[in-house]
């Protein structure tokens, strides 16, 4: 099976990032008012919302229903000078190579009760000073990489030609103060990028940790002001923000879903800030989702859009890609409106694809293979 794509949680300490991981994971990270509480860090693994999912459960009714999910890896507070070692900085940066995508997290909320870093709160200066860190990183790595490639590209440049004028123009951009999505960079690149142990490639959006009497309002000024940083310097566009309050998502997770509700009416919001970095954060990788029924099991699978039909087999097992031999192949809504393969099958609306098919979101597929 594919290995599950993972979101990185990074900020200064005290940001509250162990208590939206806590809420998000609905796990045992320690969440205490003082630097470094986060030494190790955690992983939760936490089932992304899919109202369709719960659409098709109810049509055909399987025995077994399984969401798709993502990894969310809790990663110790990052401080000045993390990119020369500074606090724990060797350590953090390291884990943040493993991760697919980064979510930013940002104070946002006033008062003195919740210590900080800094004198102040200022959600611009914490995020540049975090992304800072991560330029010096990335450009640490790529001025070794240079130094030792450098010498392999004297014996034979023709062929390393290419390679030699992506990592050169990878140094200019980072000497710029210009992070490395700004190439918006393909799946390939991102791989390469991660092999690497780059960082600023990583596709990224802030989680604003706002106090519970912002959240819901219009013009939340530290959400706001994120926004304007845009993905880079000098883009256009604004920057992905989800505004969540870290304390009520906590609040709400105690409840059981009923409580949850009315919670959540009494606040004014329609959907937890944790479904809201979910589903960000699904879509900043770029994913689509596809829908297997087998065995009487219901099952959500992510994978990455444009995923042909032979690779999105092997997202569930590898012997199915090595076997693949066609798709039988529905949209959500036929299978929600008609009940079942059989039914659409029978009025000719089952469609056969081959393995040049990509997986649309919302398909609903039965893979045919030889075993």
């Amino acid at each position: 099976m594919v290995a599950m794509l993972a979101v990185g949680n990074i900020g200064l300490p005290n940001v509250g990032k162990s208590s939206l991981f806590h809420a998000l994971s609905a796990g045992q990270a320690e969440v205490s008012n003082y630097p470094f509480t986060t030494i190790e860090s955690n992983l939760g693994v936490v089932s992304v919302p899919d109202s369709r999912l719960e659409e098709l459960s109810r049509v055909v009714d399987p025995e077994e229903c399984h969401p798709a999910h993502i990894e969310f890896i809790d990663i110790a507070g990052l401080v000045k000078g993390a990119s020369s070692g500074e606090g724990l900085g060797n350590q953090f940066l390291g884990a943040i190579r493993q991760v697919d995508a980064i979510a930013h997290v940002v104070r946002c909320f006033p008062g003195t009760e919740v210590a900080h870093v800094f004198a102040d709160v200022d959600a611009v200066r914490d995020a540049e000073v975090v992304e800072t860190e991560l330029l010096l990183a990335d450009l640490e790595i790529l001025r070794k990489l240079l130094e030792k490639r450098r010498k392999e590209w004297q014996t034979n440049a023709k062929a390393y030609k290419g390679d030699k004028e992506r990592l050169e123009h990878y140094w200019e951009l980072l000497k710029e103060g210009v992070p490395l999505r700004s190439l918006r960079p393909d799946r390939d690149a991102l791989q390469e990028m991660k092999a690497l142990g780059l960082l600023t490639g990583k596709p990224l959006l802030f989680v604003a940790n706002v106090g519970e009497s912002e959240l819901g309002g219009e013009a939340i000024p530290g959400v706001a002001a994120l926004e304007q940083l845009g993905p880079w310097p000098g883009a256009e566009g604004k920057a992905i923000v989800v505004p969540v309050s870290a304390k009520i998502e906590w609040e709400l997770m105690q409840l059981d879903p009923d409580e949850r509700l009315l919670f959540m009416e009494e606040l004014g919001i329609e959907a937890t800030g944790l479904d809201r970095v979910i589903e960000a954060s699904f879509r900043l990788l770029g994913l689509v989702r596809f829908y297997t029924l087998a065995n009487r099991k219901l099952q959500a699978w992510e994978i990455p859009s444009g995923t042909h039909a032979p690779q999105a087999a092997g997202q569930i097992h590898t012997d199915m890609e090595r076997g693949f031999i066609r798709a039988h192949v529905a949209s959500f809504e036929q299978v929600r409106d008609h009940g079942s393969f059989q039914e659409l099958h029978h009025l000719g609306l089952l469609r056969t694809e081959g393995k040049d098919y990509a997986i649309q979101d919302g398909d609903v597929v039965e893979f045919v293979f030889s075993h």
